[in-house]
């Protein structure tokens, strides 16, 4: 089995930052893409941010310039540098990572973490 544990979500103020964790555990042979998702009340998920497997990065428009994905290959962990924090960035946040379980391409499957939640308010 393949798990995903988000940490690091809260309570910040406004223009404050914080730091998202996401590790993978389990049957892993090798992890390819991963990112990180937001759901607001009565939104669709969105995707907030990418990062392949040789560290290229996508974001979405309204977070470039204040947040940062990384991930650490040998640790199996990505991370989410969230900085300028807004009202607006309110959501539980999901890693997502395209993870292969072993060398067959039928071995090779999305996972999600179970989401961890970020408040901006003052």
């Amino acid at each position: 089995q393949v798990h995903l544990v988000e940490s690091g979500g809260g309570l910040v103020q406004p223009g404050g930052s914080l730091r998202l964790s996401c590790a993978a555990s389990g049957s892993i042979f090798s992890i390819n893409a991963m990112g990180w998702y937001r759901q607001a009340p009565g939104k669709q998920r969105e995707l907030v941010a990418a990062i392949t497997r040789g560290g290229g990065t996508n974001y979405e428009d309204s977070v470039k310039g204040r947040f940062t994905i990384s991930r650490d290959n040998a640790k199996n962990m990505v991370f989410l540098q969230m900085n300028s924090l807004k009202h607006e960035d309110t959501a539980v946040y999901y890693c997502k990572a395209d993870i292969s379980r072993g060398v067959s391409a039928l071995s090779r499957s999305n996972y999600w973490g179970q989401g961890t939640q970020v408040t901006v308010s003052s």
